[in-house]
Parts: C-alpha cells; structure tokens; sequence
C-alpha cells in the first residue's frame, strides 16, 4: 500500500478567501454571468437558495387555432460574479419564425449584491405567463436578455395532436 501525503502550507497573512483565489485558475479570476438554467415549465418556486422546476417543456399540443396554454412560467438561474453587481435589466421574448414578438414582452429588473468573501452569487428569476396565445403552429423560441445582450434562448414548438386512427372492424 502507497501512503499518500499531503501538504499544507498555511499563510496566517492572508484569509481562506484569498487562498481559494490562488488555487483558482487564472482564466476563471474574471469570469462574467452565467446561465445555470433556462427552462419552459409548468410551475417553479424558489426559497431557502433552492429553485424548484415543475414540468420542463419545449412542445406546446393543441386540437384547434388559435391555441391557448393556459399557464406556464420561465425560469432562469444566473451566475454573478463581483464586476457585476448592480442592477440588471432581464426581458425575456417569444418570437415566431417570422421574427415576429408574440406573447407577452416580459421585463424586470433585479439587483445583485455578492456578500462579502464571496466571490459571486446565483439570483433566481421566475416569470409566470398566463393564457399564452399562439395564432399558428410552427417554430417558436424564447429569448433571454440581460443588460440589452440576448445571453440565452430556448426553442419552442407548437403542434397540431396527430389524430387517432380509427380501430379496425372485425368482419
């Protein structure tokens, strides 16, 4: 058996967040936002630093035109770093094929604040859309933009249900 040691140099002049800052690549020092999640569901809720997902989607089914989803909500997690605290301006678009803006035009405003020895911090946005309204089947996708910048999107599709085929007769 190999005995493995390891060493440990301790700096009493310099606390545990800057040690973990040495160890830290130096192409990720500066790194800016991150996208951690951006999903189409059912429902989301967030409390205690935990972002709960419901019934992730990308296909919308519907019998008739114009076809109306009742409910669903768009959920984003982002990654925030120190050089960007501060506040930030999200809109979030669908658009059809055509480039057209159909739906809601969704927009708030969140501020984010990295706590002290941190080095950043993940902030939660859920928007709820209620009786989301498709005038055609087709390709659609859902745009996310912070700061002016489209930093994510999300294809979406709205389908006709196929039709049963009819059951055979026995004769």
């Amino acid at each position: 058996m190999t005995d493995i040691v390891f060493r440990v140099i301790m700096r009493p002049d310099i606390g545990l967040f800057e040690k973990m800052q040495l160890r830290q690549p130096e192409r990720l020092k500066d790194k800016t936002m991150e996208i951690e999640a951006f999903l189409l569901c059912d429902c989301a809720t967030a409390g205690g630093g935990k972002l709960n997902i419901l019934g992730a989607f990308d296909i919308i089914w519907t019998k008739q035109m114009p076809a109306i989803h009742p409910s669903c909500t768009v959920v984003t997690r982002a990654r925030f770093t120190k050089i960007e605290q501060g506040q930030h301006d999200i809109r979030i678009t669908i658009i059809d094929e055509d480039g057209n803006i159909v739906g809601p035009d969704l927009k708030d405003t969140i501020s984010v604040t990295i706590p002290p020895h941190e080095d950043s911090i993940a902030r939660n946005l859920i928007l709820n859309i209620q009786g989301l309204r498709f005038n055609k089947l087709g390709q659609f996708r859902v745009d996310l933009s912070i700061g002016g910048q489209q930093v994510a999107s999300l294809p979406l599709k709205v389908r006709e249900v196929p039709q049963r085929s009819q059951p055979l007769e026995n004769n």
